[in-house]
């Protein structure tokens, strides 16, 4: 099929198909058209309606993460039967798509195609460009799960430099969240939630995930009576899991009695 002349609503259609149809790998092909072409339009029409934030969102998130579960899967899996060359070429196979699809949307979110820088400053974008820079977060954090590889270094890219634009982005976002979102806020928790991850799993400072998580969940904790229903169940999704990463967490730490503490009880 092809998109190259098709207006903004049928690509649009057609990200919606390929979404009920579980074709994740042509909804992002759907989605990169659409943000390009909106992109460069005048201000005022160059940035995404909610829906179609949430569409890229959703695209590029199945991709990527079935991508991961493979390499994850291939990095952890015990395959005394088959050659460990051809294990490991096959998992610099998925390395490779894995950076170049990480690269696709990090450049939609900030390079090639600035979707943060298109915002602006005005009041109603401070939550969407949180989304952005807790998006652009994400995909750093799954570049530096792959650790010192190949397909990095031939994007001139090494460990150390994805991990720092990691903690720069989430940084980012939770600068303009802490002014402009309330504690409860699902984005801001969302952000809260994988800030700390961040910290835990890639830079390697389980202190500051704990402390993040736990002020995070102490702080929506406070507000809960102001939930809206609109948002209750996924704000209270996300607490739960701040909740469950404070115990695994000072759990693996030796910190065991401490959890219920931290958990905000």
């Amino acid at each position: 099929m092809d998109i190259g002349n098709m207006d903004l609503k049928q690509v649009l259609n057609l990200a919606k198909l390929a979404e009920s149809a579980e074709r994740y790998d042509d909804m992002c092909k759907f989605m990169h058209k659409l943000v390009k072409d909106k992109s460069g339009m005048k201000d005022g029409e160059n940035t995404l309606a909610v829906e179609e934030r949430n569409l890229l969102s959703v695209a590029y998130k199945n991709v990527v993460g079935s991508k991961r579960s493979s390499w994850r899967t291939l990095s952890g899996g015990s395959f005394t039967d088959i050659d460990a060359t051809l294990v490991n070429d096959y998992k610099k196979d998925i390395e490779k798509e894995l950076v170049e699809i990480c690269i696709q949307v990090i450049d939609l979110l900030k390079k090639d195609q600035p979707l943060i820088n298109n915002l602006g400053d005005a009041d109603t974008n401070q939550e969407t460009k949180v989304f952005y820079f807790k998006m652009a977060g994400d995909y750093y954090r799954y570049l530096s799960e792959l650790g010192e590889v190949k397909a990095l270094e031939d994007k001139n890219l090494s460990h150390e430099s994805v991990k720092k634009s990691c903690e720069e982005m989430y940084q980012e976002a939770m600068d303009v969240a802490s002014k402009s979102l309330n504690e409860t806020h699902p984005t801001r928790l969302g952000l809260a939630l994988n800030f700390s991850v961040c910290y835990y799993e890639i830079l390697k400072e389980p202190q500051k995930a704990c402390s993040l998580a736990k002020e995070a969940f102490d702080a929506a904790i406070e507000k809960l009576d102001t939930l809206n229903d609109a948002s209750y169940k996924d704000s209270t999704l996300i607490m739960q899991l701040l909740r469950d990463n404070l115990t695994l967490w000072t759990s693996e730490n030796g910190q065991d009695g401490a959890a219920e503490d931290a958990a905000g009880n």
